[in-house]
């Protein structure tokens, strides 16, 4: 079976947190999306992720984030409450990327989709990704692997994209310094919580742990690089979009694609077409990495009866929880097939947004808990700490307070010798509240021992007396 190395730990990291598809609408707020990267970079993401990297090496397996929640509120219905949000986040998601598959193949065919293919475009979406799933994640190194280098790629091009317009032409936006102030308007507030979820899914690799090497160590180490790398490329990328596309042309629904287009000033050829199979492409190795963490959490769930028994099914021959892939590729299509009657009845209607919102709402709310649970695991592990030199210790000092060797040299030293019959005594403590003592005696006791052995009695019956 394969394992994962280091670096096929860090790639998943970038697959799974970096999200190519969220990054463009952050900008339609305008400069002051710097402030709320770096700020939600040092607020929520190192926070984040020093979390997940401590519950990820303290309980590996592949339960994730219900798994902790249940472990650390086991009377609780936290951990139901926290596995339903997350696994109908991702039906959600699904549903939204399927969405904007029919527009990302128009960009490379050059063709106008009808109601009827595009719903069939957006379920073999849905249903490619829900077949992958099936597999163990190992089998799927090669997708993730490659699903990051394009994220990156993506980025990288978006960034260079904008330094070179920016280099030709100048800012279009204004880049004075009030406009890189924040606004705290509803407009400005309500893209927060789309940065906050470009910065989620570490607690999905720690579901990857079985399929490690060494996880209580690739762990820590991938959540860390890959961090620093998403930090990175999420400001790179912002800044090509922001400095190169006026705030107002922004498309919710393909604004990576949009910005490609306005930055090269074509809306087709060869390389907007590029750019956009390769956008594709990320989009199905976010939803199988995702996919991985999801099930396994919703199929330990219902194990522990706290979803549908239907969850926890598996197949038979990899133990892969199909029963969860399948019920979320159910769901996605049926909110696909939603959103075809809601564009035919309102064609202005923006499916992404929509769906994606919701997912997004889905998504935070299940994390509710983790703060709390973060923070008894550190005070745990502490104690643990603690209690284990605390052992260290003892053991040190138990082991040579009764060292055999060394208290036989030291009853030599003072003159003891081998005890005789007659200094041998015997306790019963088989009482709770006496012990009876027995002492051997001799085949015939002389006058003298017996004499000894009643004035030794008559002491100690006073002594006990007075006690």
């Amino acid at each position: 079976r394969k394992k994962f190395r280091l670096a096929d730990v860090i790639l998943s990291v970038i697959c799974v947190v970096f999200v190519a598809e969220a990054a463009a609408p952050v900008a339609s707020i305008g400069n002051s999306q710097y402030f709320w990267w770096l700020f939600m970079m040092v607020a929520f993401l190192l926070p984040y992720g020093m979390i997940s990297s401590e519950l990820g090496t303290t309980y590996p397996g592949d339960g994730g984030l219900y798994d902790w929640i249940h472990k650390a509120f086991p009377e609780t219905k936290w951990g139901a409450r926290a596995s339903w949000y997350y696994w109908i986040n991702f039906p959600l998601w699904m549903a939204s990327l399927a969405v904007v598959c029919p527009e990302l193949l128009g960009v490379l065919t050059g063709l106008r989709f009808g109601w009827g293919a595009r719903l069939l475009i957006e379920l073999a979406f849905i249903w490619i990704v829900t077949w992958i799933a099936c597999y163990p994640v190992c089998d799927s190194i090669l997708i993730l692997n490659i699903s990051a280098a394009i994220k990156m790629l993506l980025a990288l091009t978006v960034g260079v994209l904008g330094i070179v317009y920016v280099v030709k032409n100048g800012f279009v936006n204004d880049m004075a310094f009030r406009t890189f102030l924040p606004g705290f308007d509803l407009h400005s507030l309500s893209y927060i919580s789309v940065i906050i979820f470009n910065f989620l899914g570490f607690e999905v690799v720690c579901t990857y742990a079985d399929n490690m090497r060494d996880p209580k160590r690739q762990i820590p180490q991938a959540i860390v690089t890959g961090g620093i790398v998403i930090a990175l490329i999420y400001l790179f990328s912002a800044f090509g979009i922001g400095a190169a596309i006026p705030t107002q042309e922004i498309s919710e629904d393909s604004g990576l694609i949009d910005a490609v287009a306005l930055m090269t000033g074509r809306t087709s050829g060869w390389f907007v077409g590029a750019v956009a199979l390769l956008f594709l492409i990320t989009l199905f190795g976010n939803m199988i990495s995702w996919s991985m963490g999801v099930n396994s959490t919703a199929a330990l769930a219902a194990d522990h009866n706290d979803m549908p028994r239907v969850f926890a099914k598996r197949w038979a021959k990899n133990d892969m929880p199909v029963g969860a892939a399948v019920t979320s590729g159910v769901v996605a299509s049926c909110v696909c097939v939603l959103g075809v009657l809601i564009e035919m009845a309102s064609p202005d209607s923006s499916l992404f947004w929509s769906f994606f919102a919701l997912n997004l709402v889905m998504l935070l709310l299940s994390y509710v808990q983790l703060t709390t649970l973060a923070a008894d695991t550190v005070s745990l592990r502490s104690e643990l700490s603690a209690l284990q030199a605390e052992n260290v210790t003892l053991t040190a000092q138990h082991e040579q307070m009764f060292d055999m060797a060394t208290v036989k040299e030291v009853a030599a030293a003072a003159g003891m010798g081998k005890p005789t019959s007659s200094q041998i005594t015997y306790l019963d403590l088989a009482s709770e509240d006496s012990a009876t003592v027995f002492q051997t005696e001799s085949d015939s006791p002389s006058l003298l021992s017996r004499l000894l052995s009643s004035l030794h009695h008559g002491v100690y019956a006073v002594v006990e007396y007075f006690d």
